[in-house]
């Protein structure tokens, strides 16, 4: 029988805790609630999770800090809670390898649709992982190693890229030479549907080309379509 996913909730808001745990727990999931990071870490230590949901402002250690400490320990999913209207803590959060993020005060419903796209989106990853894995994948001057997530170049020196720059290339690199809309894009990469206005794709292109492209100001490999998305420009081919 496939156990129900357990969601680590850190928030030291106690409403929050207590009415996302039993929310989640009547919708099919396990959920156990964490205070701080402090608690967190030993929440973690004495159990499996599927999936974080990480508040921005703690006592303590940050949620930004957090994320990006969970970040270079792994690949749990986290999504993030941020205040009403802060775009910086948003933008960050996504930056420091958050899968999503969501602001407050907040829809449970929302919360639980979220969730269940990142579980979806991170299913298909583990599928794709299993099927890369152990893959180098070639293009122009990179060699991208899908089982530590680097970056290579042709001087041997690595390039450490972070969840969302990774699914991101990942999701070009299967793809070379099509067009992907922001919205294909934005589904492969995070599980989610486009928000109005919604600029997360745009922003990780923009930083994954500060990282793979000769001059990020006129880009070869990832090209703008204008009025479709994106295209990977370069061939792709797997080295043994």
């Amino acid at each position: 029988m496939t156990q129900p996913p357990h969601i680590l909730i850190v928030d030291d808001h106690r409403e929050i805790r207590d009415a996302l745990v039993k929310y989640l727990g009547k919708n099919g999931m396990r959920a156990t609630a964490a205070t701080d990071a402090v608690a967190m870490d030993a929440a973690m230590k004495g159990g499996r999770f599927a999936l974080i949901v990480l508040d921005v402002m703690m006592p303590g250690e940050d949620g930004l800090s957090v994320c990006r400490r969970l970040r270079a320990q792994g690949s749990i999913p986290i999504l993030m809670l941020t205040a009403l209207g802060d775009e910086t803590d948003r933008i960050v959060g996504l930056e420091v390898g958050a899968d999503d993020y969501l602001p407050k005060p907040f829809n449970p419903r929302e919360l639980l649709a979220r969730i269940k796209a990142i579980l979806r989106r991170s299913e298909r990853v583990e599928v794709a992982g299993g099927r890369l894995s152990g893959h180098r994948l070639a293009f122009d001057r990179w060699v991208l190693d899908t089982d530590r997530r680097t970056l290579t170049d042709v001087d041997g020196a690595e390039v450490a890229l972070t969840t969302a720059e990774f699914r991101l290339l990942t999701a070009f690199l299967e793809r070379p030479r099509f067009v992907l809309s922001r919205e294909q894009l934005l589904d492969l990469t995070s599980g989610r549907a486009a928000q109005v206005f919604d600029r997360t794709i745009d922003n990780q292109i923009s930083r994954l080309r500060r990282k793979i492209e000769v001059d990020p100001t006129q880009p070869t490999l990832i090209a703008t379509v204008w009025g479709g998305g994106y295209s990977f420009a370069a061939d792709v081919s797997e080295m043994q």
